[in-house]
């Protein structure tokens, strides 16, 4: 303070000097006829003034400035900590599924910031857990309004419009993020889920073949080409109701190109032959199926046909080769038996079977055909006990395709699992776990007579 004071009074006695030695006047105008005769020093003073005062005005505007931006930067900064402490709660609560709360909160936050991404994205997802699918999609739209290009919100838009039931919607959706991703694997994924739901086969065709295309670990590559294969099948299966049998078969030996084991495929393609009158070639091809698969759904198919055609001899010839083939195989076994049954060759079942029985614990459909052996040959005694065996299972047994993947049973087989969406995943093998008793790990299981 004193060197300012020391200042002052050093500016005062200089222009105290400069006064003395500049007592001239001079005319300051204000305008072309106006003008004041005023000392050479007063005009120093009144410019410096005038300086000081313009120089004070910026400061003081620079420095209000200032302290407003800080001030609004302060109040930003205390409520994004804020809105982050919400947000962090309500992920807690959404992660716990405490879905009230977390709407509760995520609420707040966009009371406090209406725009803020996350918080749409994630109260959006709850709405839709929750199935109010109209405010799911309102918040999701209001985040796609603010960033038309953010992938994420397309995705759980396109989610909510699937969820709702406006699948063309959904579609819509998924192929807008498609154009600013071409490659991108969930909305490829996505698409063929409603493509596949609404049995749009030619467009999921083409999306899976996208989806092939892109990298895969091995045991998913198998996978993505399993439900190509099933799409396949369905586009042969309708061309074949639609009457387009050449197309058909087109798409059904391309199946069995890419894997000779693809059930269905076989299937379908006998089928195809059958309705076309062509009973001996569709013999031949589910013959030459079996031997490339091992399935033996196509022998039970084999079976019904040569049954038809009224050629038994066939189709004990086919069973008797498989079973060569296999002597060790049991479920091949029970089913030339029950073939020998079916047949009425009673003495040939009967020899047979009696050979497998005692090697199984439960077997109530093995049992069940022995006690009408027994019946047919006389042995009333021996027919009360194999009833009883059959009668004696505790747990729900078998029917005779059931799929390996669901475990969904059903006595109809069908290229597509009815209830997991899987194709090729049909099984006719069997056999039966026994939670009751441990000490038994498989066994023979049911089969509808």
């Amino acid at each position: 303070m004193p060197f300012f004071v020391f200042l002052f009074f050093a500016f005062i006695a200089i222009l105290g000097f400069l006064a003395q030695i500049n007592s001239d006047r001079v005319s300051f105008f204000v305008t072309s006829q106006t003008s004041f005769e005023m000392p050479v020093m007063a005009l120093v003073l009144f410019s410096s003034a005038v300086g000081g005062i313009v120089v004070l005005l910026v400061i003081g505007v620079h420095e209000t400035k200032n302290l407003f931006t800080g001030w609004k930067e302060a109040r930003l900064h205390k409520r994004e900590s804020k809105i982050g402490a919400y947000y962090a709660d309500g992920v807690n609560a959404l992660m716990a599924q405490r879905h009230p709360d977390a709407i509760r909160i995520f609420r707040k936050i966009l009371g406090l910031d209406p725009q803020h991404m996350n918080t749409l994205l994630r109260l959006g997802k709850i709405y839709r857990i929750e199935k109010n699918f109209s405010e799911a999609i309102r918040l999701h739209q209001t985040a796609h309004r603010l960033d038309e290009h953010n992938i994420e919100v397309l995705l759980a838009l396109s989610s909510d419009l699937e969820a709702a039931q406006r699948s063309e919607e959904a579609i819509h959706t998924l192929k807008r993020v498609l154009r600013l991703d071409e490659a991108h694997a969930k909305a490829l994924s996505h698409l063929l889920g409603i493509y596949v739901r609404l049995e749009r086969w030619e467009e999921a065709l083409s999306i899976q073949e996208k989806i092939m295309k892109l990298p895969h670990p091995e045991a998913a590559q198998k996978m993505e080409q399993g439900i190509l294969l099933g799409i396949q099948y369905e586009i042969g299966m309708r061309l074949a109701e639609a009457g387009q049998r050449d197309r058909a078969r087109h798409y059904f030996k391309n199946a069995i190109k890419r894997d000779k084991l693809f059930l269905p495929a076989h299937m379908g393609l006998a089928e195809l032959h059958i309705r076309e009158g062509h009973s001996m070639l569709a013999a031949r091809l589910l013959e030459r199926g079996y031997r490339m698969t091992r399935q033996i759904i196509l022998l039970h198919r084999l079976e019904d046909l040569y049954l038809e055609m009224g050629k038994p001899e066939d189709i004990l010839r086919a069973y008797q080769s498989a079973v060569d083939e296999a002597p060790e195989d049991r479920v091949l076994q029970f089913y030339m038996g029950k073939l020998y049954y079916r047949l009425e060759m009673i003495d040939d079942a009967y020899a047979l079977l009696s050979e497998l029985e005692p090697q199984v614990e439960y077997f109530p459909d093995l049992h069940k055909v022995m006690g009408n052996l027994h019946l047919r040959r006389g042995a009333l005694d021996e027919a009360i006990e194999a009833f009883k065996k059959s009668l004696k299972l505790k747990k729900r047994v078998l029917v005779p395709y059931f799929c390996a993947d669901c475990d969904y049973h059903t006595t109809e087989w069908s290229g597509r699992c009815g209830r997991c969406g899987t194709w090729n995943s049909y099984s006719a093998d069997p056999i039966l776990t026994d939670k009751v008793s441990r000490n038994i790990s498989m066994i023979l299981g049911h089969f509808l007579f």
